[in-house]
């Protein structure tokens, strides 16, 4: 038989195979790969220690520019941007180096998403990032807080913003571009932050969430602020009033779905504000059409499942991913966290939310894509963009860069 080039007999070992997979896999993938004509891995060059992306992705319209941070999961992260017209990846380098961090104000990863303001500049916060940050006796340290950071994409310089809470990650972020305040929540206490970055002024909201802390805010046309809170309501920051507005009602839910589930929360959403909504996704495998209004919350049209299951199971799909391309068709992969549909494969669906079809376009073995997380990156051309990882043969990850032109 032939495999990846070279003729094998009949009679060679498993091991030696599995040496062959991995010498191949990684020739492939240091130059990017190619499934079809529509779908692309793009690695991350020059960091060999890199582990994993989380929902640290955006786009910047303004320079064309894809951004990613990058971790080794414990104390360093590289930033990385992907240049849509020359079509190559750039390393800027290291975010504690860049940004003059201390020994104890370690990072763990950037957990938010990289959003872009009115100013052209990109936005993130971070995260410690692992078991040093929950059990706080077992560093040294301990965990200083997270950091509001902003990367001059113009000056290819990045600026250290502060701190949000002393203690503290700061798990998302996102943006009201009329007014440049920063919205953040934290970790693990789950406060909503409020951050005005040229009159340095952070403000305090409390806690919107106990148990657990739901990992992605979102904000409206109007640059009003969403959540939700343990019982998976709705709540708005309304920038009109000064005001947290809670929903009266949850988001829908699968009949049946625990409560460890509801209390996670919105797992991604994309945005199609033309026709005025916001597509959600739950930790409940629910998706969402949410329609803002820019006093008030807005109505929800449950869209159904995530993938359709037997009755009692619908709950259980894993989705930290959404975009929605050009054709209004809503994108997702289903799968990771070792929560997968069929055993040790991810599933890349698309959804017509006019019909309810929904098709599953690739399935792809971990050992390509493991999971991918990010929400509503979508260039002008009409490409959309998740932030994956691979499975290697010892059990670690590999992060990628999933570039998708839909049919």
């Amino acid at each position: 038989m032939r495999i990846f080039g070279f003729n094998l007999s009949c009679h060679v070992q498993p091991s030696f195979l599995l040496i062959i997979f991995a010498i191949s896999s990684s020739v492939l993938w240091s130059q990017g790969k190619y499934y079809d004509e529509h779908i692309r891995f793009i690695a991350y060059p020059g960091f060999p220690d890199q582990h994993s992306t989380w929902n640290d992705i955006g786009i910047s319209h303004t320079h064309k520019e894809v951004y990613v941070g990058v971790t080794n999961h414990h104390d360093k992260i590289a930033l990385y941007a992907y240049d849509i017209i020359q079509d190559s990846m750039i390393s800027y380098g290291f975010i504690d180096e860049q940004a003059n961090l201390r020994s104890h104000q370690w990072q763990g990863k950037i957990h938010s998403k990289i959003i872009e303001g009115p100013n052209g500049l990109m936005y993130f916060s971070t995260d410690g990032g692992e078991s040093r940050e929950e059990y706080l006796m077992n560093h040294p340290h301990g965990y200083a807080g997270g950091f509001f950071m902003s990367w001059d994409p113009a000056q290819k310089k990045l600026q250290n913003l502060g701190m949000g809470l002393p203690f503290e990650s700061i798990k998302d972020i996102d943006i009201d571009p009329a007014t440049k305040t920063l919205y953040g929540v934290t970790y693990p206490q789950a406060h909503l932050l409020l951050y005005q970055p040229q009159e340095n002024i952070l403000r305090d909201l409390g806690r919107l969430a106990s148990a657990h802390v739901p990992r992605v805010l979102f904000t409206d046309q109007w640059g009003n602020c969403y959540y939700v809170d343990w019982r998976q309501r709705l709540v708005k920051y309304e920038t009109v009033s000064d005001s947290l507005i809670f929903a009266d009602s949850t988001l829908p839910k699968f009949t049946g779905t625990p409560g460890s589930t509801i209390i996670t929360g919105i797992t991604a959403y994309a945005k199609d504000l033309e026709k005025g909504v916001i597509y959600l996704v739950t930790y409940g495998a629910k998706i969402v059409a949410f329609y803002p209004q820019q006093s008030g919350i807005g109505a929800c049209k449950d869209l159904g499942g995530v993938f359709d299951l037997p009755q009692g199971t619908e709950w259980k799909p894993y989705v930290p991913n959404l975009n929605v391309g050009l054709n209004g068709k809503l994108y997702y992969i289903v799968g990771g966290h070792g929560n997968f549909i069929k055993q040790d494969k991810t599933l890349m669906m698309e959804f017509d939310i006019e019909s309810g079809e929904k098709v599953v376009l690739y399935e792809f073995p971990i050992h390509e894509i493991a999971e991918a997380t990010g929400s509503d990156v979508r260039d002008e051309f009409g490409h959309i963009y998740f932030a994956g990882r691979r499975r290697l043969p010892d059990n670690m990850s590999k992060p990628f860069l999933i570039k998708y032109k839909p049919q």
